[in-house]
């Protein structure tokens, strides 16, 4: 993404804890221009669900004609980005989680800003489960059922519920390059 002469949609690598690197990202995809094209390598355990809307929203309503390339693992809050992607691509090896969102403070709370934080995080779970089924496009129950389960699956699991599509890792001919 950094070399303006480069020809091609931008590449951006979603790898590790989105959180950690959300300014980051967010800057790679506002320099994608609206409605232009990119294509997001995901290797990432995921992060904070509101990391994940913040990308999912800027893929969204900047119209990008996104990519999505599960090079490794696709896990928590990782799919969101990941589901509103326009294209999904899994290699046999990849391998996504779908589980209930997690929250901590390392602040000392009261009693009753933990409670509100707990119904706050309920309801942000349910709408976000909501929304993950709608970009994938599959019935809230399937979603539902995968997160209670904390379900783990491949690619090729994914790919044979038709909500991405399978690529196989083959060796490049480097000679053809030279």
């Amino acid at each position: 993404m950094d070399n303006p002469n480069r020809e091609g949609p931008a590449e951006i690598a979603l790898v590790g804890d989105l959180t950690e690197k959300e300014h980051d990202l967010c800057d790679k995809l506002l320099a994608v221009e609206p409605g232009g094209d990119c294509i997001l390598y995901i290797d990432s355990l995921g992060g904070s669900p509101y990391c994940a809307m913040a990308l999912t929203t800027l893929i969204r309503l900047r119209g990008l004609h996104a990519t999505a390339v599960v090079a490794g693992e696709c896990s928590s809050a990782a799919l969101w980005p990941f589901a509103a992607c326009r294209r999904r691509l899994v290699t046999p090896y990849s391998v996504l989680l779908f589980h209930k969102i997690k929250w901590q403070s390392e602040e000392n709370v009261a009693l009753e800003e933990a409670a509100q934080w707990a119904q706050h995080f309920g309801k942000l779970e349910t709408a976000m489960d909501r929304l993950l089924a709608e970009l994938l496009d599959v019935p809230a129950d399937t979603i539902a059922t995968w997160v209670d389960a904390g379900r783990y699956m491949t690619g090729l699991e994914l790919a044979k519920a038709g909500l991405a599509e399978l690529v196989e890792l083959k060796p490049l001919d480097f000679a053809q390059k030279a």
